[in-house]
Parts: C-alpha cells; structure tokens; sequence
C-alpha cells in the first residue's frame, strides 16, 4: 500500500503507522504525483540527514509554486533556518548555539519550575480539563517568550500566529489557510519591528536574552528581513514542537497504564522517558531534502532537482533500528531517533525541550497520577506536526 501525502486515506490522522509500517517495508522510496518522494526508513533518512552536499535545505524551488514568490509566506520559509543551508544557517545557528549555551538553560529551569508548578495549580481548581489549552500549550509560549524578553502581556497571539504559519507547510493548503498564513507572517513582523526597536534601545543580557544576541552579534551581522524571519522561525519551533511533545506524553501514558506506574514508581526514568515519546510520537513527522544530484535509491530513479519527503515518523519505528519499535519502553537505551532531524540541522533547541518536557511531565505526574484522557480528543489534523488540539482530562 503507497501513500500520497495530498489524498490520505481515512483515519490517517488518528493512527498513521500502519502506513509507515508499509510504506517501510513495500515502498521505502513513495513516488507522488508531483514527482517528490517519501522516504520511510531510519537509515536512509540518517543518511540524508548526514550528507549536506547531495541533499540541501533549502525550498525556494519547492515553495514557487505552492506560495508564489511575492508572498510573505515564501519570504518566510526561505529564509528561516531550517529552510536554509550556509552561509545563513551557519550564520544564524551560530548566534543560537551560543545562546543555548549550559550557563543559559541552567539559569532558565527554575523558572521553569515555577511556571508549570503555576500552571498545576490553576487546572488543580478543575475536574476536567484540557491538557492543551490550560497546560501544554502554556508553556512553551512562555518560556520562548521569556528567552526573547517578550512582554508578558504581548504574548497572546504567538501561539495562534505560529498555528497559522506552520500549518502552511501541509502538503493541501487551502485558500483559507494560505490567507491566514501570509496574515500570520505580516502581523508578526509587525510585532518584532516594535520589539527590536526597542531592543536596540534597552538591550538586555546577550547571555540570556536571544533577542539582543540575535541584534548584537559580530558573527555575520543579520539583515533586517533576517532578523524578523528567524526570530519568527525560532518562536514558532519552539512552540509547536514542546506542545505536541507534553500532550503526546499525557495521551501514551494514559493508554499505557503499565508504563505510568513504572514511571510513577521510578521517577529518575524521566530523562530516557521523554526520549521515548519523542521517537514514539515523534511532534515533527515530516522534513524535506532537495536533491543535487541524480542518484537511485532502493532501485528507485531519483532526478537532481527532487523534493523527499522524509518521514521522521516512519523511521522512529522501523524495527531495522529499534527493538519492538511499537511498544513504550521508558528505560529505551540506546535511542538514537531522529526526532530532532541530525547531521547539520540538528534542532538547536533540544536540550530545552527535553528539558521542558521533563518537567512538564513529571511534575504534572507526582499532582496527578490518576489523571485520564476523556473522549472528545482531537488530532490537530495535519500531517508534518502530530499533537492534539484538544486533549479533555479527569484529573481525579
């Protein structure tokens, strides 16, 4: 069974593996009707990962057609970090590897600490929750809009602004969702205009502050359009991912009561627990690679010039790399998914959201440890990030 990324077949959404599962083993290399390709398996997509000559990021080719160049939507993605190869992902990931450095994410845990302890005791007040809403979405909003020095009362649109921007990425755009998209990028520009001028005037610690290490950096000073793009990028990952991430975790941990008490029982199985979710669940689902050369792949002819589909999903379950990749197993060592792609996009902000997520889901656990998902979930329904848009709970 093949699978085309812009016709899913029903309940897609609500349980994809089955069709990882045979595009693994039947069609490793999919063809799609546009000429680009899915690749399902952990060694080829580790591979792809690792070969930044023959595979490259960036998506003005692919991103033409789908938002025409004018667009504010391609100005974005062609110039965000993760659509983009050296010198300006050299360039920018520099500035933010030196921004995520020990000292930085040492100093930001106990107000991490604090901000979700806050959170459990606003849902303590309630029977019944949702866990996206109230808890997960929470925090990353404020911990990114804590690492930009972003005024707390000016934070509420970046969770709606980076829905609408990311959602562009889906294979299926429809006139509605690419209008709010381009609106997402204009007013979020908008937005850091104000910031950054301000910044410029009231700078903050390059320690801890992204925003004015971003502004003040001697590496390769970033043009305006630079800036804005890339703190867009960074606010938006950092969002997306980390939501998906906590409320994956609440949703396996619940259909997997077994695992809950072991984790409940052995707190210190948190680091290597979190870890699990992400290669199970992975929030990202989907990268992209465009070819620079003609090559053949699993006997598949690939031209120079072709858009892959790598399918993270995919290849965080192929049982050629993981033991019983279908089964929660919270003490997995080794685990070298690919949740945070690899080779030189390896995501910047790992250590953040293994540590969000750590917190997040082991604090919650020692307030509620017979919480349970309630009916009524629902998918976020696209097919690159997978996570919940709504995730009701009986806290109990």
């Amino acid at each position: 069974m093949s699978l085309t990324l812009t016709n899913l077949p029903s309940g897609f959404h609500h349980d994809p593996y089955p069709h990882y599962s045979c595009l693994r083993e039947d069609h490793p290399v999919c063809g799609q009707p546009d000429g680009s390709f899915i690749v399902s398996r952990y060694a080829d997509l580790d591979m792809i990962y690792r070969d930044s000559a023959r595979f490259i990021s960036d998506k003005k080719k692919v991103f033409t057609p789908k938002f025409g160049t004018d667009a504010p939507l391609f100005e974005h993605h062609t110039i965000s970090l993760v659509f983009n190869d050296p010198p300006l992902h050299t360039r920018v990931r520099k500035i933010m590897v030196g921004a995520m450095n020990p000292r930085a994410l040492a100093s930001m845990e106990p107000g991490l600490v604090t901000l979700v302890d806050s959170l459990l005791d606003e849902i303590s007040e309630h029977k019944e929750v949702d866990l996206i809403d109230a808890f997960a979405g929470a925090i990353p909003i404020e911990v990114i809009g804590n690492l930009f020095n972003i005024p707390r009362e000016r934070r509420a649109p970046l969770r709606d602004w980076s829905l609408a921007i990311l959602g562009a990425l889906e294979p299926r755009l429809t006139p509605e969702q690419e209008a709010r998209g381009n609106k997402a990028v204009l007013d979020f520009v908008a937005f850091l205009k104000e910031i950054v001028a301000d910044r410029r005037i009231n700078p903050g610690d390059p320690e801890t502050d992204v925003l004015t290490r971003l502004i003040q950096s001697e590496e390769g000073l970033l043009s305006p359009v630079e800036l804005y793009q890339n703190c867009i990028f960074i606010l938006n990952a950092g969002h997306e991912t980390t939501t998906n991430l906590i409320g994956n975790a609440m949703m396996l941990l619940d259909q997997d009561r077994a695992a809950r008490a072991r984790l409940l029982a052995e707190p210190e199985l948190i680091t290597t627990a979190v870890d699990e979710v992400l290669r199970m669940e992975s929030p990202n689902q989907f990268g992209n690679r465009l070819t620079t050369e003609d090559m053949t792949l699993h006997g598949t002819q690939i031209p120079a010039g072709t858009d892959l589909h790598l399918c993270i999903g995919a290849a965080n379950r192929d049982p050629a790399q993981f033991e019983n990749p279908d089964v929660l197993q919270l003490d997995r060592r080794p685990n070298k998914h690919l949740a945070f792609a690899g080779g030189a996009h390896t995501c910047v902000g790992l250590t953040l959201a293994r540590m969000e997520g750590r917190v997040a889901v082991s604090r919650f656990l020692e307030r509620f440890p017979h919480y349970e998902i309630e009916e009524g979930t629902q998918r976020a329904g696209r097919i690159r990030f997978r996570g919940f848009s709504v995730l009701p709970a009986r806290l109990a």
